[in-house]
């Protein structure tokens, strides 16, 4: 089990910033409770504001504006993400050893060039290579990013990611909304602008990132190997499955809407209305559901319940291509409610456990390994659960939620198995942060 002492100067920090007594009690509950921690959230508002925009209008700029067919896209958006997982877990090591803030600055300015070298791309093989080296740099800034939130988070990091997790969505939605703008004008010029808005956000996150404390490494215990996290078989196996479960996501935002498309009569808006459903969703319960997870044994019975929660979706989902089209679409909204719910424990649980599993002087290197379970999952994912429900229809949700259910209820036994091979008590708040 990992305690987390206070460090003093992070403290004098904190109380310089506390919230006004005279603040509405729910939003003292949304936000952040130190400095640090606000400052960290407006870094990262400021950057998933860019980022939405980015994504919202990157396929159409390479595949239009760019002229590079859109399979050859796919290709090297693939050969990028291949690229990403050998970016992780080394980030995450460095954090631990010069600070994780250092590591998040460095990333912030590589993206930062690679994201203006889009705008004078050309060519697949330029785009392939640009890509490849703005998602390595993505991956090693989440990893430094989960290393900063574990020395900032005080005795609940879990909690704080979690309150991270609502303003960061918030961010990535109203840059969406903003690159409909840009959509809609069409011309190249729009779509420059986006891009070169996007990398001034990583500009401005750096800038905000400055007010984080500079925090040092933590000494390790003696014999510690150098990727210790790589050879930790209980944790290995939670990143493993919490990967496997966080494919919840890949149903709501892919399988969902190509279901629609092609399986059902449902008019094609219910799939952008299912957009807007998960993140209402998850922006009202992100908070509550990760207050209630507050030791190790909550988070593998919280895994086992999305688990179970994900298959009933699933099964409920399997009835929305038969009956007339009204009842198609009000059965896809029930499921997808189901599913988008069952995300939130997804989400509140792995970001519990993958602080609370993790030794306090390598909290990098082993959320790098949570990050590689994730894109791992990711890459393949995708493709395999596609084929699944569209190649079998209705049957093909049934056996998709029997393995979704399945991975839920190895979360308990994962999840304590993993508690057993955990130091006693291992302290992270003493080392004193260099100055900002």
């Amino acid at each position: 089990m990992i305690t987390r002492g206070a460090n003093a100067e992070a403290d004098s920090i904190a109380a310089r910033h506390d919230t006004p007594k005279h603040t509405p009690s729910w939003l003292r509950r949304a936000l952040p409770d130190t400095g640090p921690q606000r400052a960290l959230v407006m870094s990262s508002f400021v950057n998933r504001i860019g980022t939405g925009m980015f994504l919202a209008t990157s396929a159409l700029y390479f595949t239009v504006i760019v002229g590079i067919p859109a399979r050859q896209v796919g290709t090297g958006l693939s050969i990028a993400g291949l690229a990403a997982l050998l970016g992780s877990v080394p980030a995450g090591t460095l954090a631990d050893r010069v600070g994780p803030r250092t590591v998040q600055l460095v990333t912030l300015a590589v993206q930062t060039v690679t994201m203006a070298l889009f705008v004078v791309v050309h060519s697949w093989w330029a785009f392939t290579v640009v890509a490849a080296l703005d998602y390595v740099a993505d991956a090693a800034n989440n990893a430094a990013r989960g290393a900063l939130i574990g020395r900032i988070g005080g005795e609940r990091p879990g909690l704080f990611r979690a309150k991270l997790r609502t303003f960061v969505s918030v961010g990535v939605v109203a840059g969406t909304l903003l690159a409909a703008v840009a959509i809609q004008i069409g011309t190249r010029g729009a779509y420059v602008t986006v891009i070169l808005v996007n990398a001034v956000s990583y500009v401005v996150c750096a800038l905000l990132l400055l007010r984080v404390p500079n925090f040092g490494a933590l000494p390790k215990p003696a014999g510690t190997r150098r990727f210790a996290a790589l050879a930790d078989r209980p944790y290995a196996a939670f990143a493993a499955l919490n990967g496997l479960i966080n494919l919840q996501a890949v149903v709501v935002t892919l399988v969902i809407p190509l279901w629609i498309a092609s399986r059902t009569q449902i008019p094609h808006w219910a799939a952008a209305a299912v957009f807007g459903l998960n993140f209402l969703v998850g922006t009202a319960l992100m908070q509550p559901v990760g207050r209630r997870i507050k030791t190790t044994e909550q988070g593998g019975k919280a895994m086992r319940v999305a688990g179970l929660a994900i298959a009933v979706g699933c099964a409920v989902l399997a009835g929305s291509n038969s009956g007339p089209r009204w009842s198609e679409t009000l059965v896809l909204f029930v499921g997808a409610a189901v599913l988008c719910a069952a995300g939130v424990w997804v989400t509140a649980a792995g970001f519990s456990l993958s602080f609370e599993l993790a030794p306090a002087h390598a909290q990098g290197q082993y959320q790098g390994v949570t990050l590689l379970g994730l894109d791992a999952a990711g890459a393949v994912g995708p493709a395999l659960l596609t084929a699944l429900v569209l190649g079998l229809g209705a049957p093909g949700w049934v056996v998709l939620g029997l393995g979704f259910a399945a991975a839920g209820l190895m979360g308990p036994a994962v999840t304590r198995w993993a508690e057993r091979t955990r130091p006693t008590v291992v302290s992270v708040g003493d080392a004193a942060p260099e100055p900002a």
